[in-house]
Parts: C-alpha cells; sequence; structure tokens
C-alpha cells in the first residue's frame, strides 16, 4: 500500500504551471538575441501579428513579432528572404513550444553592417573616445581654418560660401580627401594626421554630403576614430544630413547637422562681433542726433525770448544749420573710419591675436564715443576747433601721411603683406605702393 502522507509531500506540478516555470525561467536567464537566418511558414493574421520560421541549413526555431514591433519594419517580409532579428527566448504556454519573440526585424545585409557599427560604437565608448571630458573648446575667432572633404563636392562649395560671407577674415585650407569607397577612411585619418601636425590651423573641419550609409562608412572606420581622437587642434565632424549620426561625430569636439552648418559654427563669433559694433554705430548716431534735436529746442526756445536784434539771430541759426550739417558730416567720415578699422583688423586676424583686436577695438570705439559725448556738450566754436583737431589727428594716423614719410607697402602677387625676409625667395615677383603710384619689382636675393 502506498504511503498518502509521503504522497501528500510531493510538489505536484500541473502542465500549466510547468510551463509557467519554464517561461518564466527563460525570460529571466537568456538576454537579448540577435539571430540570422531565412523566413518560412510566414503568416500574417487579421490581428496583425506575424508568425514565422527562422532557419538555416541544419536547425529551425518558431518565432512571433507582435503587431506593435512589426509596424517598424521597413520591408514586407517573405519565405525565403534572409532577415536579421533581435529577439527575447520564451515559450508558448498552450503548446509548450519554445519560440522567439522578436523585438526588431532587419535584411542580413545591413544588419552585419550595423551590428560592425554597434561593436565598434561600444568598445570605442568603453575606451572614454566619446567621452565629454575629453572634448576641446571651438576657438572665438579661429585665424586659420582647415577643412579634411573632397574637393569637388558640393559640401565643399558650401563651407567656403558661408566662411567668406561670413568670416571673410579666415584664411582656408582645404586637405583633399577621397571621402566614400576603398581607401577613403586611411585618406581621412592621414589627412587629418597631418593637419594635426602642420601648426596652421586653430580649427579643423571634417566631413561631406549626405548618402546612404555605405557612402558614409569611411567615418564610421576605426582609423578615422583614432585619428580625430589623437588630434591635437578642436574639430567639427560634419558628415551627411542631420539625420546621419556617425563614429566620427561622436568622437568630433562638436558635430555638426550638415557641412554648412560647420561653417556657420566656425563663423558665428565674428557675425556676433559685426553685429556689436553695428549695434555701437547705431547708438552713437542716435546719441548724436539727440543732442541735436535738444540743443535746436534749446536754441528755439532763446530765440522766442529774444525780440532784437532779428537779422543777427538769423544768421545764428544758420550757423547753427551749417555746423549741424558739418557735425553730420564728421560723424560719418568717423564711423567710415571705425569701418575702415574694423576692415582692417578682421584681414590681419591671420597674422595677430584675436583677444588683443578685440581689446583696442573696444578702447577705440570707448574713446571715440567719450570724445563724442564732450563734444556735443561744448560751445559751437570748441566744436569747429575740435572737429579741426581731429581730422588733424586722423591725418597724422592715416597709412597714408606714413607713406608720405618715405615709407612703402610690399606685397607678394597675391596681395599678401610682406613682413619679413623670410617671406620672400629669389626671383618672386612683388608689388610696391608708394605715396604717390606703385612699381613692380623681383627679388634677387634675401638676407636675414
Amino acid at each position: 500500500m502506498p504511503d498518502n502522507s509521503a504522497i501528500a509531500k510531493r510538489s505536484v506540478l500541473s502542465v500549466s504551471d510547468l510551463n509557467r516555470e519554464i517561461k518564466q525561467l527563460l525570460e529571466g536567464t537568456v538576454p537579448l538575441l540577435w539571430v540570422s537566418g531565412e523566413i518560412s511558414n510566414f503568416a500574417a493574421p487579421s490581428s496583425g501579428h506575424w508568425y514565422f520560421t527562422l532557419k538555416d541549413a541544419r536547425a529551425q526555431v518558431r518565432c512571433a513579432m507582435f503587431r506593435g514591433r512589426n509596424r517598424n519594419v521597413a520591408f514586407r517580409p517573405e519565405n525565403g528572404r534572409e532577415v536579421l532579428v533581435r529577439a527575447r527566448a520564451g515559450l508558448y504556454e498552450g503548446r509548450g513550444e519554445f519560440q522567439l519573440i522578436v523585438e526588431h526585424m532587419e535584411e542580413a545585409g545591413f544588419g552585419a553592417l550595423m551590428r560592425r557599427l554597434e561593436q565598434l560604437k561600444a568598445r570605442l565608448q568603453a575606451e572614454g573616445l566619446f567621452a565629454l571630458s575629453r572634448k576641446k573648446s571651438l576657438p572665438r575667432l579661429p585665424g586659420n581654418i582647415g577643412i579634411v572633404t573632397s574637393p569637388t563636392g558640393a559640401a565643399v562649395r558650401d563651407m567656403i560660401q558661408v566662411l567668406g560671407r561670413r568670416f571673410p577674415a579666415a584664411e582656408i585650407e582645404i586637405w583633399p580627401v577621397q571621402v566614400q569607397g576603398a581607401g577613403a577612411a586611411q585618406q581621412i585619418a592621414d589627412a587629418i594626421t597631418k593637419a594635426s601636425r602642420s601648426g596652421r590651423h586653430d580649427l579643423l573641419i571634417v566631413g561631406r554630403g549626405g548618402g546612404s550609409l555605405e557612402d558614409l562608412w569611411p567615418f564610421n572606420e576605426e582609423v578615422v576614430a583614432r585619428a580625430l581622437a589623437a588630434c591635437d587642434i578642436p574639430t567639427i565632424s560634419a558628415v551627411g544630413h542631420e539625420t546621419d549620426t556617425t563614429i566620427a561625430d561622436l568622437v568630433a569636439d562638436l558635430r555638426a547637422p550638415t557641412p554648412s552648418a560647420a561653417a556657420e559654427i566656425a563663423s558665428r563669433h565674428a557675425t556676433e562681433l559685426l553685429q556689436t559694433l553695428q549695434n555701437q554705430r547705431q547708438r552713437l548716431i542716435r546719441a548724436a542726433q539727440s543732442q541735436l534735436r535738444h540743443m535746436r529746442q534749446q536754441l528755439q526756445i532763446t530765440s522766442a525770448r529774444l525780440r532784437h536784434p532779428r537779422e543777427q539771430l538769423q544768421n545764428r541759426t544758420q550757423r547753427l544749420d551749417h555746423l549741424e550739417m558739418r557735425l553730420h558730416a564728421a560723424c560719418r567720415q568717423q564711423l567710415q573710419s571705425r569701418r575702415e578699422e574694423l576692415r582692417a583688423a578682421l584681414r590681419a586676424f591671420a597674422h595677430c591675436h584675436p583677444e588683443r583686436s578685440l581689446q583696442l577695438g573696444r578702447e577705440r570705439l570707448s574713446a571715440a564715443a567719450q570724445k563724442l559725448q564732450r563734444a556735443v556738450q561744448l560751445t559751437l566754436r570748441q566744436r569747429r576747433e575740435q572737429l579741426s583737431h581731429r581730422a588733424q589727428l586722423l591725418h597724422n594716423v592715416s597709412p597714408l601721411a606714413v607713406l608720405q614719410r618715405g615709407y612703402a607697402i610690399v606685397q607678394d602677387d597675391t596681395g599678401r603683406v610682406i613682413k619679413s625676409s623670410c617671406q620672400l625667395h629669389p626671383g618672386q615677383s612683388l608689388r610696391v605702393r608708394l605715396a604717390e603710384g606703385h612699381f613692380s619689382a623681383t627679388v634677387k636675393e634675401t638676407e636675414g
């Protein structure tokens, strides 16, 4: 006779409980998997779910992909198609069948490429190449900008056009490379390394226009990522369109959505400076006009009180109008002079420290504002003397006055000013500007 007490102590599971336990065990211990294979027995009932078998030459496994997931698949699965799926292991409790619950599906060729990309991303991220702490700040006013890209694409034309319009003082140097196809990644990496070692650039832009994943693949190569990480100068990655993200974008110090946007980022501080100077100009004009209106009102009040001699009062009113016109002309001359100084400063940014030039510009603007404020508060006679004195000062500091003292400006055939004999070589053609006229010369030998 069986012992009823022993039977009562046994742990007995129903089939449903057994399947539930196995399902929980599978889902709790097996991580998300990437599985490749060929689709067969594909079915898409009215519920919107997909059911199919994934097989290779030696085995097969049942799969289910529910409606909330399969609506994101960009193609229609069909029997015989090779696919790559990301899935979790599960068990269909009703029949006790092992199956994969598919969360993502893509075509096998593209998937292999993406898997390789994700693996490289994970490895570089683990090494810290994407860390914000290692990224360098961009210079406010880069005097020399290097561009690593194709010399014939639309991207390089767009960047040159934007920089020329927004920041004409910056020098631009193109490092021509192949941006797609075999060997492109190594060319890009070599150009980045050479640009970094040259010591000529304040900023380096690396990029190309849009394209497919295969077209942009050189910017996902490890050799390019390593070159960007080792670059000593700040870098901007501008690869493809805004929706394209490459490993180069993650390693570079800054990612721009397009090549044109990269040029705008590199030149934004120069635009802000020009806008600030324009605002200062408008403020000076408004202040001068306000002072003139106030003085005109005061004069009108005084004129209303005076009854005799009327002719003398009319003469003085006419004289005030004349002085007002002269003051307007002087203000315009001052503003024109400041604009010329600004253009000269922007051209000289490539050869001098930008912060020093900005400081000198601020000091000149501050001094001009103070002089103008004092000028409008003095009497008309003092205004006339100050205007004459300032005209003399402007003449003394004019570059033309320097030329009158016997100096000359020497330029090469590109218009660049020669400051040192190190810039010359025998046989080089030069253009020499004097106080009156100019002439051409040829270098026979150099010293120093």
